[in-house]
């Protein structure tokens, strides 16, 4: 599972994902962009519309709907609902927000699909690794065993009816870094939707969702970051439209001790950073899927994780590996039919 850092991005790399976006615009539509930090990350809207009233009004509402879910979703705020139900941890069930509830209904779905891999009751081990960046100190295994008795999302329950959630031990922690990005990310444009707008994107880190494409192309052309060191520019652009694409990896955020290098993704069976070089891009139909699924097949591999992306309806994945003969480079069957275009000029 992944955990937030304190690094920002260059201005124009979203945690291995670029944005290359043309100025084009039809006779009645223009381009607007907007930018907000929500979630410890900037979330970018692009969007055409007729005038700059509706495009501030609809872009106010979105941002507005990210701002709602931080204050539900997050887990560095102690007055947040996710850190108030983790206090209840080991109590009766807890009624929820239809927000919350929703996002741990599809956490606990890829949990399950993934044997694992995608676990948000990884918090207790993401708290020791916080600390073991800053200290640049491996947790301490007596914590460690601490931390890893408390993961297991078959420790949540649900209850639909009644929209309850139940931590069932004391002391368990939630952490929804891998999945609400990409969540918030696709209710913004849902809301852009709402307002009328369904030309638009929008990216919170390297989360990204697009509706319709611009004016006069076949879609928004996003960039995939290679491997190999961060800020160096993609060689691959990706031409998607009504889609949500996301990408994991390490490029940026990791912590090395004792000479070991260990990415900020967590495996919540060992309790340890991975230590595989390499980043996954996944593309789906939500942001919610997107997100999730590439923290699930980074901690599951190219041959498993490629399994889970073709039992994914409509997904696609392509993973870059670092080995020892240089970066290797796995595609998904969709991911081979997805459509490649060459970088806009700016």
């Amino acid at each position: 599972m992944k955990f937030k850092g304190a690094t920002q991005p260059a201005t124009w790399l979203l945690l291995g994902l670029v944005l290359s976006l043309g100025a084009g615009s039809e006779k009645d539509l223009d381009r607007f962009e907007f930018a907000e930090t929500h979630m410890g990350s900037q979330f970018r809207l692009v969007l055409y519309c007729a005038d700059a009233s509706t495009a501030r009004r609809a872009s106010r509402a979105a941002f507005d709907r990210i701002a709602a879910l931080d204050a539900a979703l997050s887990d560095y705020n102690p007055d947040s609902e996710l850190m108030r139900l983790c206090e209840k941890a080991g109590g009766p069930p807890v009624k929820v927000s239809d927000d919350l509830f929703d996002v741990l209904q599809h956490s606990l779905a890829m949990y399950e699909r993934s044997d694992g891999a995608f676990d948000v009751t990884v918090g207790p081990i993401v708290r020791l690794w916080r600390r073991a960046g800053r200290d640049r100190k491996m947790p301490a295994a007596d914590r460690l065993a601490e931390a890893r008795a408390l993961v297991g999302s078959d420790k949540i329950k649900l209850d639909a009816q009644n929209k309850t959630v139940q931590l069932l031990k004391r002391g368990m922690k939630l952490d929804l870094g891998g999945i609400a990005k990409g969540y918030a990310s696709q209710a913004a444009i849902d809301v852009l939707k709402r307002e009328g707008i369904d030309r638009a994107l929008c990216a919170g880190a390297g989360d990204i969702v697009v509706s319709n494409p611009p004016p006069g192309k076949d879609g928004w052309t996003i960039g995939i970051a290679p491997l190999e060191a961060p800020g160096t520019k993609p060689s691959r652009f990706l031409l998607l439209a009504k889609a949500a694409v996301s990408t994991a990896g390490d490029a940026e955020r990791f912590v090395e001790i004792d000479g070991k290098r260990y990415s900020h993704i967590v495996d919540p069976k060992t309790g340890l950073g991975v230590v595989d070089r390499a980043s996954v891009t996944v593309v789906a139909d939500d942001g919610a899927t997107a997100d999730a699924l590439d923290t699930a097949v980074y901690g599951l591999g190219p041959e498993r994780g490629l399994k889970l992306v073709e039992a994914t309806d409509h997904a696609a994945a392509l993973i870059a590996r670092l080995t020892s003969e240089g970066t290797k480079t796995y595609e998904s069957d969709r991911f081979r039919t997805l459509r490649m275009t060459k970088p806009e000029k700016p």
